[in-house]
């Protein structure tokens, strides 16, 4: 394979014409991924995790929806933006116990009450009317160890 530099750079209206920067009608899925660090401890709870200790949680967001004029579902900086505004500015470097409504702070807890923090922002600022949506998160403790929902399963009260 030959790497070349490009001889000019595409122009708007004169090598593309804006009706062409849409290329499809299809849904597609977007994710990015943040951490965050705090600290808790579980109640009721038998082992190591009973006492205070923290870590670097991982939490990866997708979320789907159609492209735009211009080809984009959702942009990234907006998915960051909702992240840092919902999620890490309410539990970063803080002692989850003491800041999350009343519940043993697991993972699996901490899941539910992340998806319903980004579905309500989502809600408000009009972007589900547009169809995007959450689709996933997955919340890592640990590097191995992790909880996650769909849309499908927060759908359902099974």
């Amino acid at each position: 394979m030959e790497y070349m530099i490009p001889k000019k750079v595409e122009t708007i209206d004169v090598d593309i014409q804006r009706h062409e920067l849409k290329y499809h009608h299809k849904r597609v899925a977007v994710t990015k991924e943040f951490t965050f660090d705090a600290a808790h401890h579980l109640h009721c709870y038998e082992g190591k995790c009973k006492s205070l200790h923290g870590h670097t949680y991982k939490l990866v967001i997708t979320m789907s929806g159609f492209v735009n004029d211009i080809g984009i579902v959702v942009d990234f900086g907006d998915i960051k933006r909702i992240f840092n505004e919902e999620i890490k500015n309410k539990l970063d470097h803080r002692y989850l116990n003491e800041v999350l409504p009343n519940m043993n702070t697991t993972a699996e807890n901490m899941i539910v009450w992340i998806w319903e923090q980004l579905d309500t922002k989502l809600q408000l600022e009009g972007v589900k009317e547009k169809g995007t949506r959450l689709e996933s998160l997955t919340l890592y403790e640990t590097p191995t160890s992790y909880a996650m929902v769909t849309r499908e399963w927060m759908s359902d009260n099974d």
